[in-house]
């Protein structure tokens, strides 16, 4: 073991996404013998999957408990693994996935399955509660500006944001509403199992619609808004920051785990912790995340919204600034789903147990087969869009597709349909920050594909940076935040204790040919896009 890693404080950093639960062993770097920042690091995780849940009419679920056990599994296994580091822990953080919904009882006991951010079923209430004349854009005009003026954003008319999940419990689930006690994030969750208190973090409260945001120092309810929400502010936990110090680890679990009553720090959703995990801490430095789903995010000083884009400004770890979001709903899962759906999909084609490790073969396709996939273009909208457009209806398809291509082709396809739809998130982002980004920092399970960096490269047209560990930017992250409420770094640390593996170029060749495929992308939306609302039985 490395020198910095004896002397290094550790954190046990939790990253729970949609697909299951890492749970990893950071170390905060530091100053090395030699007087040189050493660089922030995992020392190893381990990961355990959760399956999902996927109820008719556009839901999406999955169960807590399994959250829980997902935990445990890996900690134990790690804690195993790592025993001689276990004197170095000094706090326990997590990060999740957001904008779920967790119903529990006043023993803090779950009453069923958690509603995901995937989730559509609440569209219809949300809808209505949103409406009113004169409207703009789906919104009424007077409730929107309120929304704007003291939140940043606005409940997304799609459902897919606690306060779409609260309002279908209450209009479709009048008892579980009723013995309701407390609607918690995932985040609030996983903090409740860990030290029995029930408390929202100031940015996974932000998708309730129901906080005062205009202080990022003092995020607190505003009673016109709980009142407009029509959810009941006794069911509404209270806030904390993501630095402080939510409480100290229960002592059954300790116990469990073979730890002392550690303490553990609040910690965030997913798209604030890589922010983080980035080292993209300074004004207007973007990070693009790719996992399951996928955003752009970067630090700016002032709240602000793109209600026509749905890109906003919003609470996050750092209580001196915002971080202006921009999500899109499917990116990994779309290579998820052509793995599991498509080419390993268990039916009477193929039965195989065991699969090889297929993205590592899906990179070595697109690597060797050419840029814009013979002019087959991937649209990647598995369960509607965001941003730049707030449309459930649109969905995944292949166009062009001919007996000139084959499987590389679509393949490839998958990886650039992707890119295409970021650098069509893109243009909000930049006109949100004023400015022309150079680069961005790329993040998440789909950073570690070196191939899909560089067509991240030539189709975004700018430099693009790969973090050394980028699976674990969401760890990374919490650990900063540990690092932070426990006073052992500084804001000004975390840049210097981030390391990047690789920085990718725009070939100009590809970009020629990405740019052609781009402006066939954005023909196929405006041309598809009322299709989708006819066959799925909603008005243009």
């Amino acid at each position: 073991m490395s020198d910095h890693r004896k002397k290094s404080p550790l954190v046990l950093a939790v990253d729970l996404g949609t697909s299951g639960c890492k749970t990893a062993l950071v170390a905060l770097g530091g100053k090395g013998d030699n007087g040189e920042i050493e660089s922030a690091s995992v020392i190893g995780f381990e990961f355990a999957p959760v399956e999902l849940v996927l109820p008719p009419g556009g839901g999406c679920e999955q169960r807590p408990e399994d959250w829980w056990q997902a935990f445990l599994i890996t900690a134990e296994r790690l804690l195993k693994k790592q025993s001689h580091y276990r004197e170095q822990i000094v706090a326990i953080c997590c990060s999740t996935q957001g904008e779920g919904t967790v119903c529990v009882d006043e023993k803090g006991e779950v009453l069923g399955n958690a509603i995901l951010w995937l989730d559509m079923r609440g569209a219809p209430y949300v809808e209505k509660l949103a409406g009113g004349w004169p409207s703009v854009s789906g919104y009424g005009a007077a409730k929107l500006w309120r929304w704007i003026r003291l939140t940043g954003g606005a409940p997304a008319l799609s459902g897919k944001d606690p306060a779409a999940h609260m309002l279908l419990i209450k209009h479709e689930h009048p008892d579980l509403y009723r013995r309701t006690h407390k609607f918690l994030n995932v985040i609030d969750y996983m903090n409740l199992r860990l030290t029995g208190r029930a408390a929202a973090t100031s940015d996974s409260i932000l998708t309730s619609w129901v906080t005062d945001n205009r202080d990022p120092a003092n995020i607190r309810y505003d009673d016109g808004l709980v009142k407009m929400s029509g959810i009941e502010k006794a069911k509404l936990p209270d806030i904390v920051k993501c630095t402080d110090v939510v409480g100290m680890l229960r002592a059954d679990v300790a116990q469990q785990l073979k730890l002392p009553q550690l303490p553990v720090v609040a910690g965030s959703i997913d798209n604030t912790a890589s922010a983080l995990g980035s080292g993209c801490v300074d004004f207007g430095d973007a990070h693009l995340y790719i996992g399951t789903s996928s955003w752009i995010a970067a630090h700016v000083p002032k709240k602000k919204t793109d209600v026509f884009s749905s890109v906003a400004a919003v609470p996050c770890a750092l209580d001196d600034r915002y971080l202006m979001t921009a999500l899109q709903s499917s990116a990994g899962s779309n290579l998820s789903y052509l793995k599991d759906r498509i080419l390993y999909h268990e039916d009477e084609l193929l039965r195989e147990e065991h699969v090889p490790d297929v993205y590592k073969i899906l990179d070595r396709i697109a690597e060797r087969t050419e840029a814009g996939s013979g002019g087959l273009i991937y649209m990647p909208w598995l369960y509607g869009e965001r941003v730049p457009v707030e449309d459930r209806t649109l969905r995944a398809g292949l166009f062009n597709l001919s007996l000139e291509h084959n499987r590389s082709h679509i393949i490839r396809a998958f990886f650039e349909g992707v890119a295409l739809n970021t650098r069509w998130m893109l243009t909000p982002v930049e006109k949100f920050l004023g400015k022309k980004l150079d680069r961005i920092t790329i993040v998440g399970g789909g950073a570690t594909s070196n191939v899909w960096c560089s067509i991240f490269a030539d189709t975004l047209g700018i430099s693009v940076r790969q973090l050394d560990q980028p699976v674990q930017a969401n760890a990374l992250g919490s650990a900063f935040m540990a690092g932070l409420a426990l006073n052992l770094i500084k804001r000004s640390d975390i840049s210097e204790r981030t390391r990047i593996r690789a920085t990718y170029q725009p070939d100009p060749d590809r970009r020629t040919v990405m740019n052609r495929s781009f402006e066939t992308f954005l023909e196929l939306h405006r041309r598809l896009a009322p299709v989708y609302h006819r066959i799925r039985g909603l008005k243009k």
